[in-house]
């Protein structure tokens, strides 16, 4: 698979994966373009291209969290979704504060949850795009997963399908 190929196919996911992350479109495709522009560099050095997604979403994740460590302040920020159709407004509700209360989040613990609940990638998985072991990726889901149970109580994290 060419550098091309794999950029192409896999941008939607990664896509996907930044915004999770950072909870801003601009940040988002940042996040995306920096990455690629790191995995096009070192695409020689992939031993296997099969892997360019994992290295891809290690540099995704790896550099948000640089750009939140030099940022001192968190500003609101706009969001120009619009919905399709009228929403439960309980359920609305419940994923607005799910979704402020993510953003409050150290940027490993939310990228852990992204991972995991999201993404679906398994513990192992989720351990090598962190660039760290399962133990830490367990705590971080762990701690990340009470501090949301705290703030909104069980039934808005289990309704949202995170669970340990």
């Amino acid at each position: 698979m060419s550098f091309a190929d794999f950029a192409t196919s896999r941008h939607g996911a990664l896509y996907r994966y930044a915004y999770l992350l950072a909870g801003d479109r601009g940040l988002a495709e940042d996040l995306v373009q920096e990455a690629l522009v790191k995995t096009y560099v070192g695409w020689h050095r992939l031993r296997d291209p099969n892997n360019a997604e994992a290295y891809t979403r290690r540099v995704i994740t790896t550099t948000a969290i640089d750009w939140w460590r030099r940022k001192s302040w968190r500003a609101e920020l706009p969001n120009d979704d619009v919905p399709d159709r009228p929403a439960d407004p309980d359920d609305v509700t419940a994923r607005v504060w799910l979704w402020y209360e993510l953003q409050k989040l150290p940027p490993r613990q939310r990228a852990a949850l992204v991972l995991r609940y999201y993404e679906d990638l398994t513990e192992p998985q989720t351990a090598e795009v962190l660039g760290c072991s399962v133990g830490t990726v367990k705590s971080q889901v762990s701690d990340a997963l009470k501090k949301l149970r705290t703030r909104l109580g069980s039934d808005v994290v289990l309704k949202a399908g995170m669970t340990e």
